[in-house]
C-alpha cells in the first residue's frame, strides 16, 4: 500500500472543501431564517443563541468592582450613544436597557448586532439609592453607587493566618 492511498484526495481531486450551505439552496435559506426568528424572539428573554455569537453570555458584557465604599458596574456597548441607553435602580436590582438601531436598512449580509436589550444585576441592600452616577464615554458605561454609611462600617477585613 503506498502512502498516497491513505490521504483522502488523489491527483486528480480537488483539495478545497466545499462550502457549509449554498446560498441559493432553499433549504439552506429557510434554515438561515428559521435561526435569525428564534434568535429575535429569544432576545427579548435575555437569552442569546450561542451559534449565532461563538457564546452563551448575556449581553451586554459587565464588569462589577466592589470596594468598602461603592460598587462600580462597567458595561460595554459599543456603537451605541447615552440617549439609546437607560439605567435605573429599583428594589436593590441595576437595570440597564437600551436599543441599537440598525445603520443600513438592507444589508446582504450581516453579523453586527441590533436590536433592543436588557440586563438586571442584582446589587445587594448596601447600596444608597440616592447616591448613584452613571457616565457614558466612547460606548462604555460606568455606573457608580455608594454604599450606605452604615454597609461601610459593617465592612470588616479577616487576616489569613496560622491560628
Amino acid at each position: 500500500m503506498a502512502f498516497t492511498d491513505l490521504i483522502p484526495w488523489g491527483r486528480n481531486r480537488s483539495l478545497t472543501t466545499p462550502r457549509f450551505g449554498n446560498e441559493t439552496d432553499p433549504f439552506f435559506a429557510l434554515s438561515r431564517d428559521m435561526n435569525r426568528l428564534l434568535d429575535d424572539f429569544t432576545r427579548g428573554f435575555g437569552v442569546l443563541n450561542p451559534s449565532r455569537f461563538g457564546f452563551s453570555e448575556t449581553w451586554p458584557h459587565v464588569e462589577v468592582q466592589e470596594t468598602d465604599k461603592d460598587v462600580v458596574v462597567v458595561a460595554e456597548l459599543p456603537g451605541m450613544e447615552e440617549k439609546d441607553v437607560d439605567v435605573s435602580l429599583h428594589d436593590s436590582m441595576l437595570t440597564l436597557k437600551g436599543e441599537k438601531k440598525s445603520e443600513s436598512n438592507t444589508p446582504v449580509y450581516t453579523e453586527r448586532w441590533h436590536g433592543q436589550f436588557q440586563r438586571s444585576l442584582p446589587i445587594g441592600p448596601d447600596v444608597d439609592p440616592d447616591k448613584v452616577s452613571a457616565s457614558f464615554k466612547n460606548g462604555v458605561l460606568t455606573v457608580t453607587l455608594a454604599k450606605r454609611p452604615e454597609a461601610q462600617r459593617q465592612a470588616k477585613r479577616i487576616p489569613i493566618g496560622a491560628s
